[in-house]
């Protein structure tokens, strides 16, 4: 429960001092729209970038982990999303609704979860599950809401669309180039290795402040439906699938197993509020959806770990 406690905290801890700030005037109405973009175009891009290009295949090519972990949370991801759209959601919107029930914080809090509780050893699977979720589940989720904006202008023009948003998109960019670098075999500039270092580690304190300014400013519309059951695919259905495959399938060694469960009972990241803020898409569900799974999580997380003979 302490390790829980002594990760989550901190991302309380900075959600809550968006949200004073903001209901104190100290931040004004545009502090969270621009927060967010310093996250989509330099802290998250960077972060990305530095954690490829320093990997090798080896390190990332570990079949039985990304199968049950891809499973877990793309399963997740096309139900929601498919269930949405027979409520008549629009494809963008049941997009953002379907990657908040299926993208884990592997980045703010999964990464020093593991190796709190697993220790340094478990970056490696952390690492798999970061790029598993940003670079497969949010490309997807990109590809989706591009679709939905651009839809009836035909296929080809669709398409077209959709590849050029995608290539001009720095979250799905910086980790295909840092794939190239890391193909070169090079090591980074020490330099550009430190400028990387200050934007990444400035990502995850952003967003979540950003995520507490969005949350003091008045939501329209009153009462937010349909939260709960997001929360529920994150929290609950999402490590089952999940702990099925790695444990009963696959049967993956115990630091990989173990990382695979944790990493798919995390709460929803930033990231899904970020792309709705950026696309200017409602943003009230999927950031409740961020805030109630981080809380319900204190709950989830700590199962986890009392269950697992860790």
């Amino acid at each position: 429960m302490s390790a829980v406690v002594n990760v989550v905290l901190p991302v309380f801890a900075l959600i809550f001092l968006g949200f004073v700030c903001r209901r104190t005037g100290r931040m004004g109405p545009t502090g969270a729209s621009e927060l967010n973009r310093f996250v989509v175009w330099l802290g998250l891009p960077a972060l990305l970038f530095s954690v490829v290009a320093n990997s090798t295949w080896d390190q990332l090519w570990q079949p039985g982990f990304i199968t049950a972990f891809s499973v877990g949370c793309l399963g997740v991801f096309g139900f929601t999303l498919g269930y949405r759209l027979w409520q008549k959601q629009p494809l963008a919107d049941a997009s953002l609704d379907a990657l908040g029930a299926s993208y884990a914080n592997t980045g703010y809090i999964g990464i020093p979860l593991c190796m709190l509780v697993l220790g340094d050893e478990a970056l490696q699977p952390a690492m798999v599950a970061c790029i598993v979720v940003v670079c497969v589940l949010f490309a997807i989720a990109l590809a989706c809401v591009e679709t939905g904006l651009h839809a009836g202008q035909g296929v080809s023009r669709t398409l077209r669309k959709v590849s050029v948003a995608l290539l001009r998109n720095p979250l799905v960019v910086a980790p295909m180039l840092g794939g190239v670098w890391a193909a070169s075999g090079l090591s980074l500039p020490v330099p550009v290795a430190t400028l990387l270092k200050l934007l990444g580690a400035a990502a995850a304190p952003c967003a979540l402040v950003s995520l507490g300014l969005f949350l003091a400013q008045p939501q329209p519309g009153g009462k937010v439906s349909g939260v709960w059951p997001l929360v529920s695919l994150k929290l609950v259905v999402q490590p089952l699938i999940t702990w099925f495959l790695a444990f009963q399938v696959f049967e993956l060694p115990a630091l990989w197993a173990y990382s695979a469960l944790l990493l798919s009972a995390l709460p929803t990241g930033t990231g899904p509020y970020m792309l709705a803020e950026f696309y200017g898409r409602e943003a009230s569900r999927v950031s409740r959806v961020v805030l109630l799974s981080t809380l319900g999580s204190l709950v989830t997380l700590s199962a986890c770990l009392v269950l697992l003979p860790i």
